[in-house]
């Protein structure tokens, strides 16, 4: 890299560039080599400079590149950003490099929706770059590797993976990426039943004050609303997810205000606050609709059929329900699936149909039986509530019993 020289022309020591968001260790170990800038960084020297990203690169052509590719990434142009790291690809089909698209195809790949393919490219891409020693990058190649097992619904992988990465970052590690791994971790920790300890993840990356862009700050605000909403703190979860949505609107990201909508209209209803509840929904379906994704619609419909099941009007529920279990077997969405089929169960019991609420518990538990324990134990506490309504206290007994062995 330029970064010694363009800091020399500039009459500036490696703290004076550094501060307040980096150390002068970190800058050295970028001036001799030895560790890689992450996009992020690039952008913060260059401004502190003065320049531009490409000014500080050693091969502008094969790095320019990359780089255009990432700011199409930083852009939120997913497909366009794939495309170029595909291009790239075609010709560093070994080493570093090929390390590097790879990691940024694992990016794309993920905003994209295809988990699977993210879980390939950044496993190949951690190989590459810890044998071309570039631990910073194959830190980063280890987080798209975890988003991509949470992706393809595996929380327990996702999660030990992002432990194992807030273990490894140091002081002297990218800010914005112990940031990140938080949020993340924090988002399997609230779906594995845990909302208190994803709230203090999501406080300690709060107080990190990495200079955060709209979009993670928006992603932040995203998972406290649904942390708050969890622990039932309504209040922080509207507050939060009003926030969130103005910021994801603000950078026109489409799916992400849909789903922060459905965030809202899930607080709103859990404080019966229905008309407010319709109207978010309404807002979600807006910007969902765009895109079609069956595994995000699953959310919606589940939701809509909630409402409507809070509303009396059970026939609407059953039909939202119905279609949520739908998208969700469709698309793989096995906790939507779950939440899905307990939202038949519970207008099922309305109806005091209790054959059909039980064959929909029956299909929720034997989906649940590979997920967060948190999620098996709400359905067997759900399906031992219907047997003592029919005074069926023995299976009621072993189903309590079971939910309470989860923790």
């Amino acid at each position: 890299m330029r970064l010694k020289a363009a800091r020399t022309q500039a009459r500036m020591t490696q703290r004076e560039l550094a501060e307040p968001r980096y150390t002068k260790a970190y800058i050295s170990a970028l001036e001799k080599g030895l560790i890689k800038p992450s996009l992020a960084a690039l952008r913060y020297l260059a401004r502190r400079l003065g320049t531009v990203p490409e000014a500080f690169l050693a091969d502008p052509d094969t790095q320019w590149q990359r780089i255009d590719a990432e700011l199409r990434l930083a852009a939120g142009d997913w497909q366009s950003a794939a495309d170029r790291f595909r291009a790239i690809l075609e010709t560093e089909i070994e080493g570093a490099g090929r390390g590097l698209s790879l990691l940024g195809l694992a990016e794309a790949s993920y905003r994209l929706g295809h988990g699977r393919e993210v879980i390939r490219l950044a496993t190949e891409a951690r190989q590459l770059l810890v044998a071309a020693n570039r631990p910073a990058e194959a830190r980063r190649a280890a987080y798209w590797l975890a988003a991509g097992h949470h992706a393809t619904d595996d929380p327990a992988r996702a999660r030990m993976l992002y432990e194992e990465l807030l273990a490894q970052l140091g002081s002297d590690a990218d800010p914005e990426l112990r940031v990140r791994v938080l949020i993340a971790l924090a988002t399997v920790v609230t779906n594995g039943g845990e909302p208190l300890t994803a709230i203090a993840l999501l406080e300690e990356a709060r107080s990190l004050g990495a200079d955060l862009d709209d979009r993670r700050r928006a992603t932040l605000l995203h998972s406290l609303a649904q942390s708050y909403r969890m622990s039932g703190d309504f209040e922080g979860a509207v507050r939060t997810g009003i926030e969130s949505v103005a910021l994801f609107r603000a950078i026109d990201a489409r799916a992400e205000v849909g789903l922060t909508e459905n965030e809202l209209a899930l607080s709103y209803l859990a404080i019966d606050h229905l008309r407010d509840a319709e109207r978010h929904a309404r807002a979600a379906r807006v910007q969902l609709e765009r895109d079609g994704d069956p595994f995000r619609m699953t959310h919606l419909a589940d939701t809509e059929a909630r409402i409507a099941l809070a509303r009396g009007d059970l026939d609407e529920a059953a039909a939202s329900a119905e279609l949520a279990a739908r998208l969700a077997q469709a698309s793989g969405n096995s906790k939507g699936l779950v939440d899905a089929l307990l939202t038949v169960a519970r207008t099922a019991r309305r109806r005091a149909d209790r054959e059909a609420a039980v064959s929909a518990l029956q299909r929720a538990a034997e989906t649940a039986a590979d997920g967060p324990p948190a999620r098996l134990r709400a359905v067997l506490t759900e399906w031992s509530e219907v047997a003592a309504e029919t005074g069926d206290h023995s299976t009621a007994y072993e189903l309590t019993k079971r939910a309470l062995a989860l923790g």
